[in-house]
C-alpha cells in the first residue's frame, strides 16, 4: 500500500514556499514606504522626493526592458514576480511608474497618502484575500482595506477627502479593468485613483 503521507510531503512543501514568497512579495512592496517616508520625516524635500521617484521610474524601465527583451534570468525576478508578470511589467516597475506623476503633479498632502495606499494598504489586501482578473475580491476584504486606506488618507486631509481616497483605492484595488485586452494591475491604478478623490474631496466646502 502506498505512503499517502510521503505523497503529499512535496505538495505541502511547495504550498509553504509559495506563502513564504507571497509574504516577502508583499514586504518587499511594503518597503516602497520609504520614499514618502523620506518626506515624512524630513530627511528630503518633496521635491526630492519626487526626483526619487522618477529615477527609480526609468530604472525600472531599463531593467524590464532588459528582462523582457533580452531575456534576463536572475533568481530573484523569479521569487518575487508572480507567473502572469513573466512577460508583462513587474508590480515593483508599476509602483514607480504610478507613483512617480503622482508625487510630481498632486500636492504632498494629497500624493503621500495616495502612494501608502499602494504601499501598505495593498499589500494588507494581498494578504487577506486574492481574485482572478475577471472577478471582484470578497466583500470584507474590499471593506478591510477601504478601512486602512482611509485611515492612511486621515492625518492628512480632511474625512471627506480621506473617505473618497480610500473608496477609490478599494475600487481599484478589488476590481481590474481590462483596456485592450490588459489588464490594468492596482499597483498603476491605485495611486492615481486615490489622488485625484481626494483632490475632488478637497473642493467640498463642507471640509474646509
Amino acid at each position: 500500500m502506498a505512503d499517502t503521507g510521503s505523497d503529499g510531503e512535496p505538495i505541502a512543501r511547495a504550498r509553504e514556499t509559495l506563502g513564504r514568497d507571497e509574504v516577502v512579495r508583499r514586504l518587499v512592496h511594503a518597503s516602497g514606504t520609504a520614499l514618502p517616508a523620506l518626506y515624512l520625516l524630513g530627511l528630503a524635500t518633496w521635491l526630492q522626493v519626487t526626483v526619487l521617484f522618477a529615477v527609480g521610474a526609468v530604472v525600472a524601465l531599463v531593467l524590464e526592458a532588459v528582462r523582457l527583451i533580452v531575456g534576463l534570468d536572475w533568481r530573484i525576478y523569479d521569487r518575487l514576480t508572480r507567473e502572469y508578470e513573466q512577460d508583462n511589467l513587474a508590480g515593483y516597475a508599476l509602483y514607480f511608474l504610478s507613483s512617480a506623476p503622482v508625487a510630481a503633479v498632486f500636492e504632498p498632502r494629497v500624493a503621500v497618502p495616495a502612494i501608502l495606499m499602494l504601499t501598505i494598504a495593498d499589500p494588507v489586501s494581498g494578504l487577506l484575500g486574492s481574485a482572478s482578473a475577471d472577478s471582484v475580491k470578497d466583500g470584507w476584504v474590499l471593506l478591510a482595506v477601504f478601512g486602512v486606506a482611509t485611515g492612511l488618507a486621515a492625518p492628512f486631509v480632511p474625512p471627506a477627502a480621506a473617505v473618497l481616497g480610500g473608496f477609490a483605492a478599494t475600487v481599484a484595488d478589488g476590481v481590474k479593468p481590462v483596456v485592450f485586452g490588459y489588464v490594468l494591475d492596482d499597483n498603476l491604478t491605485i495611486p492615481p485613483a486615490a489622488a485625484v478623490a481626494m483632490t475632488v474631496g478637497l473642493q467640498f466646502p463642507l471640509v474646509g
